[in-house]
């Protein structure tokens, strides 16, 4: 069973596009655009357990330059 999840990202000023179009090259990563607001990048990305997307956001998303803070948001089927 696959898990999803959105991926909150801020970002140092000037800097979104560039994390976003490194976060659309990460493997598990299924989206990321710039986005408006308090979060200046929005991915959603996409692995086969909830401890394999935390490992992306923490040792992949956030070692991207220009990442200040991310925010995991599993996606729920109800």
């Amino acid at each position: 069973m696959t898990v999803s999840a959105y991926i909150l990202i801020q970002a140092d000023v000037g800097t979104a596009v560039d994390v976003a179009d490194a976060t659309r090259e990460l493997e598990s990563v299924v989206s990321a655009e710039v986005a408006m607001g308090p979060y200046d990048v929005i991915a959603r990305a996409e692995a086969a357990s909830m401890d394999d997307l935390g490992q992306v956001v923490v040792h992949a998303v956030q070692a991207i330059g220009g990442v200040q803070r991310t925010l995991l948001c599993p996606i729920v089927n109800v």
